[in-house]
């Protein structure tokens, strides 16, 4: 059978230029013994966040994009699961738990006028 990718060390390589303390990163990895399923668990300190995760999340997910296509080279499936990530506040979210309005681009429509 084919060795096991190193999903740790990648993922420690990919996230460590990202992260002020590079220290702090702890992951842990579970496989699954009789599917080719693999959870990766990653937590670092709570002050590198933001650019961990990115602009809308994107640093994030292409770490796991990366992570998904090296698993689908063995055959296999990875998850990535942050530490906190549900506690993440969206970038739609305000204090006051409303949504906000996108500002208008060129080309959009007028909002038709109100009735008074």
């Amino acid at each position: 059978m084919a060795e096991k990718p190193d999903y740790e060390g990648l993922v420690s390589y990919l996230m460590k230029p990202f992260l002020d303390s590079p220290d702090a990163l702890k992951t842990d990895i579970e496989r699954v013994a009789d599917k080719p399923r693999a959870t990766l668990r990653v937590a670092f300190s709570p002050e590198d966040r933001g650019r961990m995760f990115g602009r809308g999340g994107r640093n994030i997910q292409a770490i796991r994009t990366v992570l998904q296509a090296t698993a689908a080279l063995y055959g296999e499936r990875v998850a990535l699961d942050v530490y906190g990530e549900s506690a993440h506040k969206s970038r739609n979210d305000d204090e006051s738990g409303g949504s906000r309005r996108r500002p208008p681009r060129r080309g959009d429509r007028p909002a038709p006028p109100r009735k008074k």
